[in-house]
């Protein structure tokens, strides 16, 4: 397939000079995705080789990581756990070669439309048959699907889905579906220095209503399985679950123990202490209720379980691995505490 040079789609996506009406704005767009769309069914990968067939150790850097003790990872019989199918496929630093002339043409006319920004969004996973050691990993890949230009905050652009066949020798193990959007950065808003004047500014009156509301937090989704955990922040107090059966402990809350199955429990009220296991530092993308850049770190709490939290009491360029970090509540609106960790720079 060959496709338009760059300059040709970003001809076709940019609106025209002089006064355009929205009826040719939308013509164009129409053309200009129905090109993108022609790249559909094209593949992305072909005929691709894991670098390591599944092995244990890797399966077990996996678990630690996720902090997964699931039996069923361990000992002769073990399987890799699903969610690692992916895993497999990567190619590492120095890629794969692999990948397809469609992939790298379609990203190219969204480059050249100024769709020159990527973030990943989601991926898709359907499982078929486990993962044993010992497999050898094959797969392909073919673009899925490109959308019609969408506006985000992030700002306007494509999302382009990849559907990745996973095969363990030869036989069809799973289907991964990955999706990122090819976007051109929303323009930045005006410095204080460019902000009208206190002459130019609009009145109160003249304000969009949500300016005139403070933003607020997500709520958390509350459930049957979750209801305990939450009743227990409005009391100040981090509960964790125990499995009554194998006196396990467990966190984020389940319907059932991980370790031996049972459905039964109870709850232990954490001390407070931990410390930090690992963390990430959120710089984009922006949301109102929240001031990038912050913390957001994965907690090791004092009776072995891990909970993901927000990091207080330290610049976000302080926290650390190994941190010591204790328990605070933070209301940070009418309706809403959260439990959050205090670390301290001493």
């Amino acid at each position: 397939m060959t496709a338009r040079p760059a300059t040709e789609a970003a001809e076709a996506a940019a609106a025209p000079a002089g006064a355009e009406t929205e009826a040719e704005t939308a013509a164009e767009a129409a053309r200009f995705h129905t090109l993108l769309a022609s790249f559909e069914g094209q593949p992305a990968a072909t005929a691709g080789q894991g670098k390591d067939a599944v092995n244990e150790p890797m399966i077990r850097h996996w678990c630690e990581a996720m902090g997964d003790a699931n039996p069923a990872y361990t000992g002769p019989d073990a399987i890799a756990p699903p969610t690692m199918l992916q895993a497999w496929t990567m190619g590492g630093l120095s890629g794969h070669s692999d990948r397809s002339s469609a992939y790298d043409d379609l990203l190219a006319l969204l480059d050249g439309a100024g769709c020159t920004s990527v973030v990943a969004t989601d991926c898709e996973q359907e499982y078929l048959r486990p993962l044993r050691p010992g497999d050898a990993i094959t797969f392909d890949a073919v673009i899925d699907s490109v959308s019609p230009r969408k506006t985000t905050k992030l700002g306007t652009g494509h999302f382009v889905t990849t559907r990745m066949d996973v095969r363990a020798n030869g036989e069809l193990a799973g289907t991964h579906r990955f999706r990122i959007l090819k976007y051109a950065p929303a323009a930045k808003k005006p410095t204080e220095s460019q902000q009208p004047t206190a002459l130019q500014k609009p009145t109160a009156l003249q304000q969009p209503a949500e300016s005139q509301k403070p933003a607020r937090r997500p709520r958390p989704v509350i459930n049957r399985d979750n209801r305990g955990f939450w009743d227990g922040v409005r009391e100040h107090k981090l509960l964790i679950q125990r499995c009554t059966a194998c006196a396990t402990l467990r966190f984020p809350w389940l319907p059932g123990c991980n370790t031996c199955g049972s459905p039964d429990w109870d709850t232990v009220e954490a001390s407070g202490a931990g410390t930090v296991f690992s963390y990430v530092v959120m710089h984009h993308p922006p949301f109102p209720a929240f001031d990038p850049p912050y913390a957001v770190a994965l907690v090791e709490l004092a009776e072995g379980v891990r909970m993901v939290s927000n990091i207080t009491g330290v610049p976000y360029d302080k926290v650390r691995i190994g941190l010591p970090v204790h328990l605070e509540f933070l209301r940070v609106d009418e309706e809403l505490e959260l439990p959050v960790f205090r670390g301290s720079e001493g």
